[in-house]
């Protein structure tokens, strides 16, 4: 017999099976998305929730996550099936001046993250060794723009990957106070809702921090980075082969993604409620002061902990927060764009990451007050989200933009549900202003 003879005679269970691939290998640009979720300003969001109303707003994490991971997911879909980002494709099926608008919005909102991020990492440096703030403002902005610009693509995705586990000090944290377990689950399944401004205020701050229009643009074009990375990866309205490997991979990223973030952001929350709320102390503006005001009640580690959870998540959020600006920036205005391409290649890509880092950085050496500067960021943020939203729907959803893979009924139905929700979030910020 033959030697290929016997091997067609071999059972099928002898035949070696494609490897299936690696967790770690699957998950990308929707664990960095919802990594950089949870940044400086977001952890001074959920902080304020838990020290303001204790337990009572830890519902908003679980009635937020499935309308995150759906606008995340069609957001890796519109870059993976194009191969353009939000901004590229809204570029093709809408009027210019609206595309302008919204990406000039986007940036504006963005710039004042990356200020008070970078701030909110200076002063957690400071609380933790002492000595200048604005010195380690100006070194966490120059570190992000140096490895943002010349790091290889594929070693600064694994840097940010392994940044991701500094998330999990919020985690920790949480087992290290005394926790009323009991009464944290009821507050998730029954949610005790008060219709004053103050409460919805803060529910708006948290779905604002939540479903933000940066990572949007963020998670889009990393698809676009992959199939660029990737020598046998194509859009797939050009490798429709690919699709049933490469739309699961993206499900499983996102799914995963978004339920790290609003898992870790929910620690924040219960921390808080539990050392903060339980001292009397209801009054948290920023980060800084959230690790601060748990050192006398939790202890010095943590303290600690959360003032080092604080540095980890900016160092993710940075070059996101500066990377979308200049993707969004970039497919707009029809430059050579990605983080894969070398600078000599971008030049103005690379040049937008480095302006909008240093205009964060210049933020935090002005009379402008950076609490004041953060509402305006979330206001922007608010009202930009549900246009991009309703846009991605639109092409998400039409043949035109997305060929065989418009967006089924189930994904669509969430799709608008969370532009909905956010629409009412909008118009709740408004109704509450001043109030």
């Amino acid at each position: 017999m033959t030697e290929r003879a016997v091997d067609s005679a071999r059972p099928d269970s002898d035949v070696k099976q494609p490897e299936r691939p690696k967790l770690l290998q699957v998950l990308g640009p929707g664990l960095i998305t919802g990594a950089s979720d949870d940044d400086p300003s977001g952890i001074a969001t959920y902080s304020q929730a838990g020290a303001q109303f204790g337990f009572g707003l830890s519902w908003v994490m679980l009635f937020s996550w499935p309308l995150m991971c759906a606008i995340q997911e069609i957001s890796a879909r519109i870059g993976r099936v194009t191969g353009r980002g939000i901004a590229g494709n809204l570029k093709r099926h809408y009027p210019a001046p609206v595309v302008y608008s919204l990406v000039t919005l986007v940036i504006v909102a963005n710039v004042i993250n990356l200020g008070a991020d970078l701030g909110a990492m200076g002063a957690g440096l400071r609380l933790l060794i002492g000595g200048p703030q604005l010195v380690y403002v100006a070194l966490f902005g120059l570190v992000t723009v140096l490895l943002e610009v010349f790091s290889r693509y594929s070693r600064y995705v694994s840097i940010l990957k392994w940044l991701t586990l500094s998330l999990f000090a919020y985690v920790g944290v949480a087992f290290v106070v005394k926790m009323p377990w009991g009464e944290v689950a009821r507050s998730l399944v029954v949610p005790q809702i008060t219709f004053t401004p103050a409460y919805m205020t803060v529910v708006v701050a948290i779905l604002g921090t939540t479903i933000s229009p940066y990572l949007f643009f963020w998670q889009a074009e990393e698809e676009v980075e992959e199939v660029k990375e990737r020598d046998d990866a194509k859009p797939l309205e050009r490798a429709p082969e690919q699709a049933p490997a490469e739309l699961a991979r993206i499900r499983v990223d996102t799914y995963v993604g978004m339920a790290i973030s609003n898992a870790v952001a929910l620690f924040i929350i219960l921390t808080t409620a539990a050392t903060l709320h339980a001292h009397g102390i209801t009054d948290i503006q920023t980060s800084s002061q959230a690790a601060e005001a748990l050192r006398p009640i939790a202890g010095r580690f943590a303290f600690t902990v959360f003032a080092i959870g604080i540095i980890g998540t900016g160092l993710l959020a940075l070059p996101v927060l500066a990377g979308s600006s200049a993707y969004a920036l970039g497919e707009t205005l029809g430059w050579h764009v990605g983080l894969a391409r070398k600078p000599s290649r971008a030049k103005a890509f690379y040049g937008a990451i480095a302006v909008a880092t240093l205009l964060g950085v210049l933020l935090n050496y002005s009379p402008i007050d950076p609490i004041k500067a953060l509402f305006w960021s979330a206001v922007i943020n608010g009202v930009v989200a549900v246009p991009v939203m309703g846009m991605m729907m639109h092409l998400s959803s039409h043949k035109e933009a997305m060929g065989d893979f418009k967006l089924g009924r189930g994904l669509k139905i969430v799709g608008w549900l969370a532009t909905g929700v956010m629409g009412v979030a909008a118009i709740g910020l408004f109704a509450t202003w001043g109030k």
